[in-house]
């Protein structure tokens, strides 16, 4: 019985290593959620771990995709679909709202007014410093298409590419760490 019970231990262990030597000190993430609270959240982990050495490689898709929209931009030749998105959705980081307690808008006020005050930095300040820390943000190609968005009218980014899902899975496949917000 003994004898069953160690093979297996030394079998588990060297699955262990042969993953372990396999993993990147990388981070991995999907941001899916479109709130503010989300977003941020995101980016507090992101940027932490890129200050910790950590490659970072964010997937944004879906409502996430909002955030990275400039609101400076706007682009021609869409179909009444793709501008009825663009009309609901939010333009920009600075127009997400929060996930709970939103009451209006007036939460959403109230928050960055304590974020302010506590020196807490901004969602639009939070991708700059992600940027210089060479943090990676990838767009999910087939929610841009659904929601209409253009690579155009997306945020100046260094680092940004629009991908595919097989393509940020690669990444996942090989990060120490994944993670979905």
């Amino acid at each position: 019985m003994y004898t069953e019970i160690d093979a297996q231990l030394k079998e588990l262990e060297m699955k262990m290593k042969k993953h372990e030597e396999g993993t990147l000190d990388q981070l991995s993430m999907v941001v899916f959620s479109g709130d503010l609270d989300k977003i941020l959240a995101a980016l507090i982990i992101a940027t932490g771990a890129a200050a910790y050495d950590m490659k970072v490689k964010l997937f944004f898709t879906f409502w996430a995709i909002s955030a990275l929209r400039d609101p400076k931009k706007n682009v021609n030749g869409k179909s009444m679909m793709e501008k009825m998105f663009g009309m609901m959705l939010p333009k920009g980081a600075g127009k997400v709202k929060l996930s709970k307690m939103n009451m209006g808008g007036m939460g959403t006020a109230m928050i960055k007014g304590i974020m302010k005050k506590n020196k807490v930095t901004s969602l639009e300040d939070m991708f700059r410093m992600a940027g210089e820390l060479g943090v990676e943000i990838n767009i999910c190609e087939m929610s841009m298409n659904l929601m209409g968005f253009k690579k155009e009218e997306m945020i100046d980014y260094p680092g940004m590419t629009i991908c595919g899902v097989a393509t940020f899975l690669s990444y996942a496949q090989e990060s120490k760490v994944q993670l979905f917000i």
